[in-house]
């Protein structure tokens, strides 16, 4: 639940600035409830929202992924994810992003929390989830080369947040709420 005591602000108009296959960028009038106006821009996906997968290998164990970042041109370290295509629900998506990324499918998938990356200029949800209980399957994805797939022992967490190829703030949100789920009882 959302508690503000301010009013939105007013829409005054809303343009287009650029797009591409993934976003708008749009130009967005305002006029706040005190009378101020301000220009803001902001990028609207242009999709159905995303999914981040932490996978357990078993109940010591996580899969991770190592694949290229073209934002920071580097290889990271972090969980499989992906976009939900037309049709899908968050939870289809999961799967079908753990079959393509890492080659295993959830017989149990429990959904961690919805989070938005950037709510100041971004619109983006993304969906997370752990996953158990995977067995083999493998479905064919849109990377541009194999991802490296890693076991990581749950016992050794503190050195993969150490780690200068670990830090993207999507995985970072995302093994810290599995953890804290993991040490919840009656999960």
């Amino acid at each position: 639940m959302r508690h503000s005591k301010n009013k939105l602000p007013e829409i005054i108009k809303c343009t287009s600035v650029a797009k591409s296959r993934f976003f708008n960028i749009e130009s967005v009038q305002l006029k706040f409830s005190n009378g101020e106006r301000r220009e803001f821009e902001r990028m609207k996906s242009a999709g159905l929202g995303s999914v981040l997968i932490v996978p357990f290998y078993d109940e010591n164990t996580l899969l991770l992924i190592r694949e290229y970042a073209v934002g920071t041109h580097s290889y990271e370290l972090g969980f499989p994810k992906g976009l939900i295509d037309p049709g899908e629900s968050p939870e289809i998506a999961a799967n079908r992003e753990l079959q393509e990324e890492v080659g295993f499918a959830s017989k149990k998938l429990q959904k961690l929390k919805k989070i938005i990356m950037a709510p100041s200029y971004f619109n983006s949800e993304m969906t997370l989830f752990m996953a158990f209980d995977l067995y083999p399957k493998t479905l064919i994805g849109d990377e541009p080369e194999p991802l490296e797939v890693i076991k990581w022992p749950l016992a050794n967490i503190d050195e993969l947040l150490e780690r200068d190829d670990f830090q993207e703030a999507r995985n970072i949100s995302a093994l810290l709420l599995a953890l804290k789920t993991l040490r919840a009882p009656n999960t």
